[in-house]
């Protein structure tokens, strides 16, 4: 089975990211202000913390972006929110022709928007589907939906851009481990969690055009709706361990491969790695095991389900079915195949989890 996730940070690479965040926090915190926890409340003239807007320019210019907004409900609440700064209700939104993550399907559903499908694999259908049908906005998911999507994503954008369609970018489990997320191709704009890189949870980012973003700030008017400054700043805090505990994981992840492939579990028929939506190893058993595997691992020291997918809560590996789009895609593969996040733990760890929940079956 061939998959084309997307290419991961080397270590070089993801170190880089770290120390160009930590200079861009320099230049916006001289001296003893970083050591602060951060205001609350609708200041005047801002009608938000003060500290939560400062970090919003940290991250505008960490992603080389106009605008940043934090927002509540963590990477589904940005795509809420940037989706109605680009849309009206019932107007229509082009996406890939796959299974839409269940989260998104329902911000969807509530809005009344029409769903045109192409397939992002193929360009020249995506350009039909614009020319045909012409929809006011265009969602991309940066990582995976289908387990052949090997789509570019700068190429996709580029040719939304060609055509004048505004476009939001669902940069969940791709940011901190990429080379670059939506905005920086390009992409009207971008969205995630921050729970999805060691922050706290609730708290999402919409990032990009300024127009847009000033209209999701519209949208946050109540101190209710505001993110405070004590959680802008503990999502900035995890944000700079991200790059590197990610380029871990990946490396972890890639000795897994080349153990697995080669026979060091007897059971497993192959391994890979894939987006789903996380980039996890992918576990292919001979025999229909997984619901048996899954079980035992949960008694060995596994965690049964993820918290955020990789939050700062889980440390250690998770072994879970496969996603949820891409059993729709197969609905077969629930019985034959698991996926294994590594999180915070190494390879050995792993493979002795998985030798031993395969024991006897």
């Amino acid at each position: 089975m061939q998959t084309w996730p997307l290419q991961s940070l080397t270590m070089e690479q993801a170190q880089s990211k770290q120390f160009q965040l930590v200079d861009i926090i320099c230049q916006h915190f001289p001296g003893s202000e970083f050591l602060n926890a951060g205001d609350f409340g609708l200041v005047p003239g801002l009608n938000q913390p003060q500290m939560t807007r400062r970090i919003e320019s940290v991250l505008a210019d960490f992603f080389g972006a106009p605008a940043a907004a934090l927002v509540q409900g963590a990477g589904t609440g940005a795509i809420r929110s940037g989706l109605a700064a680009l849309l009206n209700t019932g107007e229509s939104l082009l996406i890939h022709d796959a299974p839409l993550y269940p989260t998104t399907a329902v911000i969807a559903e509530q809005m009344g928007l029409t769903l045109i499908r192409a397939d992002f694999n193929q360009l020249e259908e995506v350009k039909r589907a614009i020319e045909l049908y012409q929809p006011k906005a265009a969602l991309i998911q940066h990582t995976r939906q289908k387990m052949d999507d090997a789509y570019d994503l700068q190429e996709v954008i580029g040719c939304f851009n060609q055509h004048g369609l505004p476009s939001l970018t669902d940069d969940n489990y791709a940011v901190m481990k990429v080379a670059r997320i939506g905005c920086e191709c390009s992409a009207t704009l971008s969205t995630f969690s921050c729970f999805k890189l060691f922050g706290p949870p609730g708290v999402g980012v919409v990032v990009g055009s300024e127009k847009v973003v000033n209209v999701v700030r519209q949208s946050m008017y109540s101190g209710g709706s505001q993110i405070q400054g004590f959680q802008a700043m503990e999502a900035l805090r995890g944000l700079v361990f991200a790059p590197v505990m990610h380029a871990v994981q990946a490396q972890v992840n890639d000795s897994l491969v080349a153990e697995l492939i080669t026979g060091a579990v007897p059971q497993v028929k192959d391994a890979f790695i894939a987006n789903a939506q996380s980039k996890v190893l992918l576990v292919e058993f001979h025999q229909s095991i997984a619901e048996q595997v899954l079980e035992k691992s949960q008694q060995l020291g596994a965690l049964p389900y993820p918290v955020g997918a990789e939050s700062k809560y889980e440390i250690p590996p998770l072994f879970y079915r496969v996603s949820g789009t891409f059993r729709q895609s197969d609905p077969t593969l629930e019985q034959r195949m698991i996926r294994i996040n590594p999180n915070r733990s190494g390879a050995q760890t792993v493979l002795r989890i998985l030798r031993e929940s395969c024991e006897g079956l």
